[in-house]
């Protein structure tokens, strides 16, 4: 008896040109871009110890989330998820759908962005400029079924951050964020930090530093900063991925009120909680130190790298430690710059701007 073969061919000649073409010119993205600056804190120099900030507000799309949208759109094309004249949309605070619209112009499909009626004016002119659409919402909670309605009702792609972030990137390397931070330090005092210190939207970003850590032995530990109204820090001091929070978070771009499939608990070393005024007195204390405006976000990162600096010297240690600077501080003069919207959230930072000046003019011993 013979078999009848069976044979189901999908590939479209036209499809496949249009894919190749769409790859090429993400990946061209990455090659026209240099790398991004690994700025120096001021400490006192006699501490023995050396503060690094990575700023990723360098990218042409001004974020962090630049590595991370070309690595989603990468992904989600090599899975043939993403489909010419049909809509990526994306669950985002801001920054994740900046970026993502500035890919999705760049190859030619629609972009739609689902994000909170609180993210910042200039954000979203942001994404618009790109050439993408914002879907507002009145919750923060509200932005995951949103997005996954739509893309079902216009037959588009759901990129869905939130679950891709950590596996779309390649951790072990391939100029990822660590590894590129790791090459700045080679020639540097301590050029293997004691600590990098990250703040977690998705998580992505600190399980793609703490895999690549351990895949390459080295003996840096990861502190993954969070802001107040955040989920994370809970969910992983009790082990809970169930864990959730009741409001979203003041300070854009991090912090969630559920546990993401992409944070990745167990590469975590460390966890600090951060009261949003201490993220925004952080973010403040940068722009006098440097001369360089940063989002809050970076604040919250700041904030935990300089405690644990203080605990170094506290403990005699010489050493390296390493946070990011995530997006510029431009997009948020309206909000984390402005004194009245300070006023009318009831935030007061000056008591921690006053004790981290205390601390790095050496009349106040630590942070605590």
């Amino acid at each position: 008896m013979v078999v009848q073969t069976t044979d189901v061919d999908r590939s479209d000649g036209e499809y496949r040109a249009w894919l190749k073409e769409a790859v090429r010119k993400v990946q061209a993205d990455a090659n026209r871009s240099a790398d991004t600056h690994l700025l120096r804190f001021p400490l006192p120099e006699d501490w023995g110890i050396d503060l690094y900030l990575k700023d990723e507000s360098t990218h042409p799309t001004g974020s962090l989330k630049h590595r991370l949208a070309r690595s989603l759109f990468l992904y989600g094309l090599c899975n043939g998820w993403i489909r010419p004249g049909k809509p990526v949309i994306e669950a985002s605070s801001g920054s994740t759908a900046v970026s993502e619209a500035y890919f999705a112009k760049l190859i030619g499909v629609p972009f739609v962005a689902v994000m909170a009626r609180s993210t910042s004016r200039a954000k979203i002119e942001l994404i618009e400029f790109h050439g993408g659409r914002c879907h507002l919402v009145d919750s923060p909670g509200e932005v995951y079924e949103v997005s996954a309605r739509l893309a079902e009702r216009t037959g588009g792609h759901y990129m869905d951050q939130f679950t891709y972030a950590e596996r779309a990137t390649d951790w072990r390397g391939n100029n990822n964020i660590a590894e590129s931070i790791f090459a700045q330090l080679r020639l540097e005092p301590h050029p293997e930090p004691a600590w990098i210190v990250a703040t977690a939207g998705t998580g992505g970003t600190s399980a793609t530093i703490a895999r690549y850590v351990h895949y390459l032995q080295h003996d840096t530990r990861i502190c993954v900063a969070d802001p107040e109204s955040s989920c994370f820090f809970d969910g992983w001091v009790k082990s809970d991925p169930d864990a959730t929070c009741a409001t979203g978070s003041r300070i854009e771009g991090i912090g969630r009120p559920r546990m993401e499939p992409s944070f990745v608990p167990g590469a975590v070393d460390r966890m600090m909680k951060v009261p949003d005024a201490a993220s925004i007195a952080a973010m403040r204390l940068l722009e006098r130190a440097i001369d360089k405006k940063a989002g809050a976000s970076t604040g919250t990162g700041l904030w935990s790298a300089l405690r644990i600096v203080a605990e170094m010297k506290a403990a005699g240690q010489r050493g390296s430690v390493v946070t990011l600077i995530c997006d510029p501080g431009d997009r948020y003069l309206d909000k984390y710059y402005a004194d009245a919207w300070l006023a009318e959230q009831g935030i007061e930072i000056a008591p921690y701007l006053e004790l981290m000046e205390r601390f790095l003019d050496g009349s106040a011993p630590g942070l605590d």
